[in-house]
């Protein structure tokens, strides 16, 4: 027979393990918690929030979480090009217990080791919009960004008639998505295109409209008579923009961007910009919470989901889902 104290400190072990032992099977879902009547809280971690691809990811996010009864936490770093803010961010929502984390790595390599380590810890990770090296989270929801690319390419090769003179203005070089879109075109434009001459191709943009416009202001100085630029994100796409409307060539040089804000499709309607390619930034909030969902809950779920990406033109802009890409409805952020 154990002495009184002896025995109350064995009771107490055998207390906290079972405590442990519950908290692990709720978070893999396999206890009492990991049923549907669960309220499982989601960290969604994209690059940044001020662009209007990040809103609509977040309206998608938003929509889905009061769907399936989650819980959001929406937090970015304050620059797009901040991975240390954003490994932090990662770290500090694992330490605080989340059930799973959604995120847009800015950098391939830099956010393996913090998901990792949410891995060790129990919580599982889904991948969106841009790569991520290795194999520790769960589900990769993304557009197809080398055909985003393609499409560019075709739509400026087609314009110039094969023939002519363009520039590619680069966004980051740590960032997988944007690098399959720049990768894309110039393959495509290489390929099929072998007449269209690129001046330039090595030139980055950054993550703001201000870095951008400074790098689109130095090229259009040193190629004034280019004939076609490719911007492949929002923030290039709108200092670019900026850059070519400064120098007078505004509806003159063929300008096909990515993604879409009020200020682009204004762009597009004038004719100052031939085309923007698209996203579909809702769903892809949207299924990344499904999927996140789905995996706690111990359902079925696809482990690549591609959402999509199409090209809106000034003849188009009025087709229903054009429309729909071009204006995603964002009122869910204002309740």
């Amino acid at each position: 027979m154990l002495p009184r104290r002896s025995a109350g400190i064995l009771q107490s072990a055998i207390v906290l393990t079972a405590a442990a032992l519950i908290s692990v099977q709720c978070r893999d879902g396999t206890g009492p918690a990991g049923g549907s009547a669960r309220t499982p809280t989601l960290a969604v971690i994209p690059m940044g929030t001020t662009h209007e691809f990040w809103k609509a990811i977040h309206a998608g996010a938003l929509t889905a979480a009061g769907e399936t009864g989650a819980k959001i936490i929406w937090k970015g770093p304050l620059k797009e090009d901040d991975r240390n803010e954003q490994i932090q961010i990662v770290e500090t929502l694992t330490n605080t217990g989340v059930d799973a984390i959604i995120l847009t790595p800015m950098d391939d390599q830099a956010l393996v080791r913090p998901v990792e380590e949410a891995r060790r810890m129990g919580i599982p990770t889904i991948i969106f919009n841009s790569a991520l090296r290795g194999d520790a989270f769960v589900a990769y929801i993304s557009t197809d960004n080398t055909r985003g690319g393609v499409l560019a390419a075709d739509r400026i090769g087609e314009l110039l008639g094969g023939k002519g003179t363009a520039i590619l203005i680069r966004v980051l070089a740590s960032v997988e998505g944007s690098t399959k879109r720049e990768d894309g075109f110039l393959s495509r434009m290489r390929s099929r295109y072998p007449d269209v001459r690129i001046l330039s191709d090595n030139q980055y943009a950054g993550v703001t409209t201000e870095t951008a416009y400074q790098t689109a202001e130095n090229l259009l100085g040193r190629y004034p008579d280019v004939q076609a630029v490719f911007t492949p994100n929002e923030s290039s796409t709108f200092g670019a923009l900026r850059a070519i409307e400064d120098h007078g060539l505004a509806g003159k040089v063929i300008h096909v961007g990515f993604d879409s804000s009020p200020k682009l499709i204004e762009a597009l309607e004038k004719g100052v910009l031939s085309g923007l390619i698209l996203q579909d930034p809702f769903q892809m909030g949207y299924r990344s919470v499904r999927t996140a969902v789905a995996h706690l809950r111990g359902e079925t779920y696809e482990k690549n989901v591609d959402t999509g990406v199409f090209l809106a033109t000034p003849e188009n802009r009025d087709d229903p889902l054009i429309r729909r890409l071009l204006r995603p409805d964002l009122s869910i952020l204002d309740r």
